[in-house]
């Protein structure tokens, strides 16, 4: 919707992982380095650990897509994670379009062994992602290592990425996981952005998308970016996309820090973030004297203040809403002028 009003060839901000947007921050090209120096070794796990949102699926996505060029690399990516031991290697069997219904676990796993010998006399390399990994049970852990183990005249067989939140660092260390840290070749943790690589972020995947400075981003809009998602990648993503649809419903061709706090409020309350009114309220020092001698003195003056404020923030979104179906319904008509012009006669 906004594209073509600040005259975009895409959407920049798009929360799906796409490696042609990928942005080499410091953390993400040390992380790229250490992946290739694991992948440089043939075998074993490749950790990669980071918060939600940080860019982890991204990472190998670019990493792995350069290697696929070179079609010598046949990879698949395990998304559900939460199996027992026999389950996952069915999914395994399953994400290499292997037969696995009804299997028994050794017969699943014979399967994966003759499918990643026949690949390797072909030359390729077989690569597993899974994505989650911080809610493999243990046993199932296990298991991805006896498969990490499979060996063929002396090659390692399959080689196998871990993607996980912060928390599956914590299960790694634990002393009942001690051969399955042995087997890690490789490991990185994905930091957030600072301030200045916020903006870079945003800038580099505006560029991507042949942004000429339309809407132009104040400075004070950069920090204010970075406050509200604490530099990560996707919550970055989140914002922005929805200050480019504010700016066009709003015919803005400046995003300053102000239009951020407006957004950062709204999506506050459409996600139910916890403590998204408290934020609203420490924004106004008043509305904080009033909420307190209200809530702790049943003051009578503060609470009529916070219901006039809460009937005035209704008001604005009702005619902010009201003037954002007026503007659908005008695009709506002149797609069906478009459609009627392109219909009639010569």
């Amino acid at each position: 919707m906004y594209e073509s009003y600040y005259k975009l060839t895409g959407k920049p901000f798009q929360l799906s992982p796409d490696p042609y947007f990928f942005f080499g921050s410091s953390t993400h090209k040390r992380a790229l380095a250490y992946l290739r120096y694991g992948l440089s070794q043939g075998e074993g796990f490749i950790v990669v650990t980071g918060d939600v949102g940080t860019g982890k699926s991204t990472l190998v996505r670019t990493l792995l897509g350069s290697l696929e060029k070179k079609e010598d690399v046949i990879a698949a990516q395990l998304v559900n994670t939460q199996l027992d031991a026999t389950e996952i290697l069915r999914m395994v069997a399953a994400t290499f379009g292997l037969a696995h219904q009804n299997s028994e676990k050794a017969s699943v796993l014979k399967n994966l062994e003759t499918f990643c010998i026949s690949r390797v006399r072909e030359g390729k390399r077989v690569m597993l992602v899974v994505d989650e990994a911080q809610n493999l049970p243990w046993e199932s852990l296990e298991e991805l290592r006896m498969l990490s183990n499979l060996h063929h005249q002396g090659r390692t067989l399959i080689q196998i990425f871990l993607l996980g939140q912060s928390e599956f660092r914590e299960t790694l260390r634990h002393p009942g996981l001690e051969q399955v840290r042995q087997r890690v070749t490789a490991s990185y943790h994905l930091s957030p952005l600072d301030v200045e690589e916020t903006q870079a972020y945003i800038e580099h995947r505006l560029h991507k998308v042949e942004w000429k400075d339309d809407p132009v981003f104040t400075a004070e809009a950069y920090q204010r970016v970075f406050e509200f998602t604490g530099g990560i990648p996707r919550k970055i993503n989140t914002i922005c996309d929805r200050l480019l649809l504010f700016g066009f419903l709003e015919e803005k061709h400046k995003i300053d820090g102000d239009i951020v706090n407006t957004v950062a409020e709204e999506l506050q309350g459409e996600m139910f973030t916890p403590g998204a009114s408290h934020k609203a309220v420490v924004d106004n020092p008043k509305a904080v004297l009033h909420y307190n001698s209200s809530a702790a003195e049943g003051d009578l003056i503060g609470r009529i203040a916070a219901l006039e404020k809460e009937i005035a923030d209704m008001k604005r979104r009702f005619h902010k809403e009201r003037e954002f179906m007026r503007k659908v319904v005008m695009l709506s008509l002149n797609f069906g002028e478009d459609d009627e012009d392109s219909t009639a006669p010569n």
